[in-house]
């Protein structure tokens, strides 16, 4: 009995280590996974990154023939990755582990039916996968429970996660008036934004707020380049009509970087006649883009015209105040994480170029500091974030600095180094030396020696100063707020 008792102890404890060695194997692919993730994310840029290889999920990996097995939802998204990305990402996964010999793309076992969507009484909808016609990425089932689902909206992506400032908030308000249970005043809403500065955020947002207050609504989130191809596919197979039978069902459309339809005659005459179709029938309808409609080359003027009938919503670079807002409120993520004043301003003034990657390099910084059990520093930020600063760093002078203020507040140039105390010229220098100080890399004795020979005491005070006018006066922090909008833009 004590004989069996061992044997059934050894093979317990045989299988708790083979449990943990595939544990242990399996984090180890993660952060191989994510590693050539963000590798692709970079060669193939953020669109076709988030389309086709963001949802793939790792397999099991069978050593014995070096075969790892990668899964996608459909068998639409895993033909396509098959079609177009195999070779690098079987590239990608050979120099990374040496013992994967073979990459296999498939669609998860449990997972054939992800993106069936019953209408009309459970008529069957194809889903992206043999049918190409279905367009629903934001597909549920449609029963007596109505349409509950919302797949394609990033859940994390709501109006309550997104910051808003000066630059923003016409569009976030458009884009909650656009969910709201009453009826818009406009539609289209047509979000007009530079890359990472919020604009898909915003259509997700709409999508989880209209579900919210309309919990029976059909939504169809996509990209304009998914539209294209679902619709080219459509063709192909001969079910044009059953597409536009079901894309004019929804309720809600909401469809991201229409730039990419440009030149596309079929698509954009498809797009046209949907637009019709749901305005006729007062639905709703969000488009997002890069620029503004004007600018769309290759556009058939008629659809040019329904992009522009609405409202089109700008959003402009994020200001300083704003990148320090958003910082903040993502560092509640991290509590209690200890992440100094000095390191979130600094990273709020170099990390200019958009929100996507401000938020990237915090995520970065705090993910090494966490890993590595450092602490969170200036230092630390210097060091590990010198891709992104490198990218985004733009040098601003001193002599633009006192150009700008100098033009701003209407006085001549040669005041900035001049003797005279007045206090005409005396604010004006004041902050010249403020902004010197934030903006550039200059220590207090250099800017000193470009104002006229002062002492580093003068520029200390000057700092303070207005930094401490900032806070008690409104009009004082507007104008340092219009200078340093000038200077970064």
């Amino acid at each position: 009995m004590m004989v069996q008792n061992g044997e059934n102890g050894r093979a317990a404890k045989r299988k708790i280590d083979e449990d943990l060695m595939e544990d242990a194997e399996a984090v180890n692919l993660a952060a191989d996974w994510a590693d050539i993730s963000q590798g692709l994310r970079k060669d193939l840029g953020h669109q076709l990154h988030s389309q086709w290889i963001k949802p793939i999920q790792l397999g099991g990996f069978d050593k014995e023939t070096g075969t790892l097995d990668l899964y996608l939802p459909t068998e639409f998204s895993a033909n396509w990755v098959n079609d177009r990305f195999h070779d690098r990402l079987q590239l990608a996964w050979k120099i990374m582990r040496s013992e994967v010999r073979k990459v296999r793309v498939q669609v998860h076992p449990g997972r054939r039916q992800l993106h069936e969507l019953r209408l009309d009484g459970g008529r069957r909808a194809a889903n992206d996968g043999g049918d190409a016609s279905a367009l629903a990425m934001a597909a549920g089932t449609i029963g007596d429970a109505g349409f509950t689902s919302s797949v394609g909206l990033d859940p994390s992506l709501t109006f309550a996660a997104f910051v808003t400032g000066e630059t923003n908030v016409l569009a976030c308000n458009a884009a909650q008036r656009m969910a709201a249970t009453e009826q818009p005043q406009f539609s289209p809403l047509y979000l007009k934004a530079a890359t990472g500065q919020g604009k898909t955020h915003l259509l997700h947002a709409i999508g989880h707020a209209y579900l919210s207050s309309h919990p029976r609504a059909r939504i169809f989130y996509c990209s304009a380049e998914r539209f294209m191809v679902e619709f080219v596919q459509a063709l192909k197979s001969n079910q044009t009509i059953e597409f536009k039978a079901r894309l004019r069902s929804f309720d809600l459309l909401l469809v991201d970087d229409i730039q990419f339809i440009i030149g596309k005659a079929s698509a954009q005459e498809e797009l046209l006649y949907t637009i019709d179709a749901l305005l006729a029938e007062g639905k709703r309808l969000v488009f997002a883009a890069d620029r503004a409609p004007q600018a769309l080359d290759g556009v058939e003027p008629r659809l040019l015209s329904r992009l522009s009938m609405g409202l089109v919503a700008d959003i402009q670079a994020a200001d300083i105040e704003l990148r320090r807002k958003i910082l903040e409120s993502k560092l509640t993520r991290f509590a209690p994480l200890a992440v100094p004043d000095d390191v979130v301003d600094f990273l709020a003034r170099t990390i200019t170029r958009n929100v996507r990657e401000l938020v990237g390099g915090l995520n970065k910084l705090i993910a090494y500091a966490q890993l590595t059990g450092q602490e969170v520093s200036l230092q630390l930020a210097e060091e590990q974030l010198t891709d992104i600063l490198s990218a985004n760093r733009r040098r601003i002078t001193i002599d633009e600095i006192q150009r700008t203020v100098c033009q701003f507040y209407r006085i001549d140039r040669a005041e900035m180094s001049s003797k005279r105390r007045a206090r005409a010229v005396v604010r004006p220098r004041q902050v010249a030396m403020y902004l010197a100080k934030v903006l550039t890399p200059r220590s207090y004795p250099e800017i000193g020696r470009k104002f006229g020979g002062r002492d580093h005491s003068t520029v200390i005070h000057a700092v303070r100063l207005i930094e401490d006018l900032r806070q008690r006066d409104a009009d004082m922090d507007g104008d340092v707020r219009s200078l340093l909008r000038q200077l970064e833009s």
